[in-house]
């Protein structure tokens, strides 16, 4: 079968509904084994973890155990929104001073061992099955386990992300053929396995992070990273933790929106609702030119904040309070021209890179996880420990190597982080509306925005605002040209152009950048499970009955 002929994304979906549980996810393997978690009496953070595990088999290129998460989840019976931070940190001898002295500056190359920070998947999957969970973690992890050992036919728009730069990348590296097959990416329904990950797995069920990050697996992740030139130690794999952290949020409209707090961007996708929520969108439809104004001024105001603000808190000193305050939006608010693309809006330089696996859960309860596990650019570092069948993250790329940046690079530091989980409750009484998301880089926190307001301000199903043409700021640039998907009518465009944006129309293949989602909407009355996942993508929802 062609690749290329599976990019046309031509298809028209429906919401999904069931009552009894719901999963959705960029690969429909991966959503079952979500679906078969929840049918063996897990719950909403069990059925996540299974399906972070499964898609490191069937999508190995944008997530795994080689990389970081974070983690929303609503609790139910208290009706409270915890978070979980799981991304890892650089090398405790990771400093500006070494990296000069290797000749670098601007951004760590992103093959290069001193981009791999401490994977932080291994012990996030952990913890929120032990702290959230019912069900032990060897029970979670068993349908990955099955599937890497049986082998899975390969998705069509996954292959076509696996051949081509992807396979090269993992060519240069000495064991990057465990994710190939005779050197070269899969193709459309070629049936992959992998032995390696499924031994890993095991590893992990029977003897938890401990196992991963002690035993022989971090001794080969060492041993991977410094023979790229990395420093990691098993110090440092040793000290790694995650973290519960108190959730940020806004209301908007009669929602009210949680994201995780920095170090992730979750920051810029409520700076810039918090910006929206000032103007009256009912006079402004989808696709009209103020409403695509409005929205990408929004947003151009928000990375030109988090650009500067967003680093590991333990670091900096965040004023999070300060910037999301309603001053502040207002202030901000009361920059956009109504007719005018500002540009001047910059401070700083947001990381690129795209490559990220969202996907979220409900349970029959009403518990629902906002989950999502990436390890930055596609296949990572392109590296991978011997014998462990999986690929590094370069997320240490996201340092800025900038002395006296808030982000600068630093011993033992979390850089800037892309990936965003999201949850929706209701503002007046805290009810559960349910998770979502969208994946790629710093499309991000332009997905929420545009999903947020497609649900809260036109009262769309989450396949419906999934469905919708999206735009985005090339690379979170605030003065970038934007990006948009093809549909827009032409007289829209003309008028973007005219108030000073640069457009640029992309193809079909293209429309990766534009991210993949998934949305789960809770009913308050029925309690029936609305469910869509991206069209843009291989994935599904699933129900349970």
């Amino acid at each position: 079968m062609d690749v290329e002929s599976n990019a046309a994304y031509t298809s028209r979906r429906s919401p999904v509904l069931a009552r009894g549980g719901m999963v959705a996810s960029s690969q429909p393997l991966a959503t079952m084994a979500g679906i078969e978690i929840l049918r063996r009496g897990g719950n909403a953070a069990d059925a996540a973890v299974a399906v972070a595990a499964a898609l490191n088999v069937a999508q190995p290129g944008s997530t795994g155990l080689g990389g970081d998460c974070f983690c929303l989840y609503y609790d139910a019976a208290t009706r409270a929104v915890k978070a979980m931070n799981g991304s890892g940190r650089s090398a405790a001898a990771a400093t500006m001073d070494h990296a000069e002295a290797e000749g670098l500056s601007g951004r760590l190359p992103a093959e290069h061992g001193l981009a791999v920070t401490v994977p932080g998947a291994a012990a996030g999957w952990e913890d929120a099955v032990r702290q959230l969970g019912r069900l032990p973690l060897a029970d979670v992890l068993a349908p990955a386990i099955r599937l890497a050992d049986r082998g899975f036919p390969v998705a069509p728009l996954t292959a076509l992300g696996w051949c081509g730069p992807a396979e090269a990348k993992l060519r240069r590296h000495r064991h990057g053929g465990e994710l190939l097959i005779d050197g070269r990416g899969p193709r459309p329904g070629e049936v992959m396995r992998n032995p390696n990950f499924a031994q890993t797995l095991r590893t992990l069920a029977d003897g938890g992070a401990e196992a991963f990050y002690r035993g022989p697996i971090g001794e080969r992740i060492v041993e991977a990273v410094a023979e790229a030139g990395g420093l990691l130690t098993a110090g440092d794999l040793a000290a790694h933790r995650s973290q519960w952290v108190e959730p940020i949020c806004i209301d908007y409209r009669h929602l009210r929106v949680w994201e995780c707090p920095p170090n992730g961007q979750g920051l810029a996708a409520l700076l810039a609702l918090n910006v929206v929520k000032r103007f009256d969108l009912a006079d402004t439809p989808p696709g009209s030119f103020r409403r695509l104004h409005l929205l990408i001024e929004a947003m151009r105001l928000a990375f030109a904040d988090v650009a500067w603000y967003v680093a590991d808190p333990e670091h900096e000193a965040i004023p999070v309070d300060e910037l999301l305050s309603e001053d502040y939006a207002a202030q901000r608010a009361g920059r956009i021209d109504p007719g005018r693309a500002n540009l001047a809006h910059r401070r700083g330089r947001p990381p690129a890179g795209s490559d990220t696996v969202y996907f979220c859960t409900a349970d029959a309860e009403g518990n629902a996880c906002s989950f999502i596990n990436s390890i930055y650019v596609h296949f990572g570092t392109g590296i991978v420990p011997e014998g462990c069948g999986f690929a590094l993250q370069n997320r240490g790329s996201c340092f800025v190597l900038e002395r006296g940046h808030p982000n600068c690079l630093a011993p033992r530091k979390r850089p800037y982080h892309t990936i965003i989980p999201g949850m929706l409750t209701w503002a007046d009484g805290g009810g559960l509306f349910g998770p979502f998301g969208v994946m790629g880089g710093m499309m991000q926190p332009q997905g929420h925005l545009q999903v947020v307001t497609a649900l809260a301000d036109d009262g769309v199903d989450p396949q419906a605002a999934l469905d919708r043409p999206r735009f985005q700021l090339a690379d979170g640039e605030p003065a970038g040209a934007v990006l948009l998907e093809p549909g827009l009518p032409t007289d829209v465009m003309g008028r973007l152009a005219t108030a000073g944006h640069e457009l640029r129309v992309v193809s079909a293949r293209e429309r990766g950048a534009f991210g993949l989602g998934q949305i789960i909407h809770r009913d308050a009355d029925s309690g029936v499970l609305w469910g869509g996942s991206d069209p843009r993508g291989d994935g599904m929802a699933a129900g349970v009955e």
